[in-house]
């Protein structure tokens, strides 16, 4: 047996070997393209998509937190209208029950009114601090200021 025929094929074969080869010869690697199932790569659509529909989404948020910005009057327009706190007395008689009645009916003219006030100024005091708030959210810019370094 020669051992650089096993090798490198160079020299004399030896017969034994040449007759397994012949045998084992079916067995031998035969080479082939690697055909692999093509596969479509979705992910830049995926990620495309994605984007528009932040961007939308994004959009219609933006839109509705200016409609409701829009919507919200800056200054209160509803002036109440105050009834007159001493309204004149017109009772021809002096039963003491209409004079009743109409104290009391002053009186709730006078709370009416009193609430209406409260209410007016409640507005006031909420918008202004709704203003105070929206500014503070808001990032503020400031100007001539360089980088250090």
């Amino acid at each position: 047996m020669n051992d650089d025929y096993l090798w490198d094929k160079s020299g004399k074969p030896d017969p034994q070997i040449q007759q397994l080869e012949e045998i084992l010869g079916t067995l031998r690697y035969q080479s082939k393209p690697l055909n692999l199932p093509r596969r479509r790569n979705y992910f830049p659509l995926l990620a495309i998509a994605a984007t528009v529909v932040m961007a939308l989404l994004t959009g219609g948020l933006w839109l509705q937190l200016r409609s409701n910005e829009a919507s919200i009057p800056a200054v209160a327009i509803a002036q109440p209208t105050n009834p007159p706190i001493n309204p004149p007395l017109s009772v021809s008689t002096n039963s003491p029950k209409k004079r009743k009645r109409v104290v009391v009916n002053r009186e709730h003219k006078e709370a009416l009114a009193a609430k209406q006030q409260l209410i007016l100024a409640l507005r006031v005091a909420s918008e202004k601090l709704n203003t105070a708030y929206r500014r503070t959210q808001t990032p503020t810019q400031i100007k001539n200021q360089h980088k250090a370094g």
